[in-house]
C-alpha cells in the first residue's frame, strides 16, 4: 500500500494543498494521503502561528469526504507534550504502523524542500521516506541538487548541468528517491487568504471551501490579519466533538 505523509502549519488549508493532494494521490496510487498540522518547526520559529486546534479543525472540514485523506493528530500538543515536532520522529511513528511492504511518502511543496538541509537529520527522513515535490516554474533540478545536505549533494558540476533542466522527472540517488510533482495550477496562497479573510469578503469561501470558510467567520480567525499575513488577536475555541521519466544523479 501506498500511504503518504502531507505536512505542513495549514495557516489555513486551501484549495491549492488539496489540489497537490489529489495530484499525488493520482499520480502515485496513493491508498492514503495523512495530512499532518505540524506543532511548532523547530528550524522556522513563528510565534504568531495560529493555535493547533484550529488548523487541525480546518484540515478535517477540508477533506472531509475526500476518499483516502485523513487528518492526522501525530504533531499535536497532545501528542508532543514539550518536544519539538521533528519530521524524522512523525516519519518514523507512521512507518511503525505499515507494513514492511507499505511504501511511505511525504509531499511537500518546492519551496519547503529547498530548506529540507536544515531539518532534524534530514539525511535520515530522505532516506525514510520517498519525496514527492511539488513543483513550480521557474525551479531546476540544479536547485533540489543544492538543496540537498552535503552529505548527499551531487559535485558542483553535476548540479551546474541540471541547473539548465527543468524541475520535472525523478532524481534518484543511492537509498534515496525524489519525485516530482508536475505544477498544479491552483495559484492560491495561504497569506493570500488570510487577507481575504480579514477582508470578510465573499472571495474566501472560493479559497478554501464553504466549510472553512464558515469556520473562520465563526472563530474570527485572521479577522486581524498585521501586514505579516498572520492574525494578531485571540481567537475564538468552537467546541468540536503513469512512471515519469528517470533521472539518476
Amino acid at each position: 500500500m501506498n500511504v503518504a505523509l502531507f505536512g505542513g502549519t495549514f495557516d489555513p488549508i486551501h484549495r491549492g494543498h488539496l489540489a497537490v493532494a489529489k495530484a499525488a494521490q493520482h499520480d502515485y496510487g496513493l491508498k492514503q494521503i495523512l495530512f499532518i498540522p505540524s506543532g511548532a518547526p523547530p528550524h522556522k520559529h513563528d510565534p504568531a502561528l495560529t493555535p493547533f486546534i484550529h488548523r487541525y479543525a480546518m484540515v478535517a472540514l477540508a477533506i472531509s469526504g475526500q476518499a483516502g485523506m485523513t487528518p492526522s493528530l501525530v504533531e499535536s500538543p497532545h501528542e508532543l507534550g514539550n518536544r519539538p515536532a521533528y519530521s524524522i520522529d512523525t516519519v518514523r511513528r507512521i512507518r511503525a504502523t505499515l507494513k514492511a511492504t507499505d511504501r511511505l511518502f511525504f509531499i511537500i511543496g518546492i519551496d519547503a524542500f529547498l530548506d529540507i538541509a536544515k531539518w532534524h537529520q534530514p539525511e535520515a527522513v530522505l532516506r525514510e521516506t520517498e519525496f514527492i515535490v511539488a513543483s513550480r516554474p521557474g525551479y531546476s533540478l540544479g536547485d533540489l541538487g543544492d538543496a540537498l545536505p552535503e552529505s548527499l549533494r551531487p559535485p558542483e558540476p553535476v548540479r551546474r548541468a541540471l541547473r539548465n533542466q527543468a524541475a520535472k522527472g525523478e532524481i534518484v540517488l543511492p537509498g534515496i528517491t525524489i519525485h516530482l510533482l508536475p505544477e498544479v495550477t491552483e495559484h492560491v496562497s495561504a497569506t493570500h487568504v488570510r487577507k481575504a479573510a480579514a477582508r470578510s469578503g465573499s472571495q474566501l469561501r472560493s479559497l478554501v471551501g464553504p466549510a472553512v470558510a464558515d469556520y473562520i467567520h465563526k472563530t474570527g480567525l485572521y479577522r486581524n490579519t498585521v501586514q505579516t499575513g498572520h492574525d494578531s488577536a485571540t481567537p475564538k475555541v468552537l467546541q468540536m466533538t503513469p512512471r515519469r521519466r528517470q533521472k539518476t544523479i
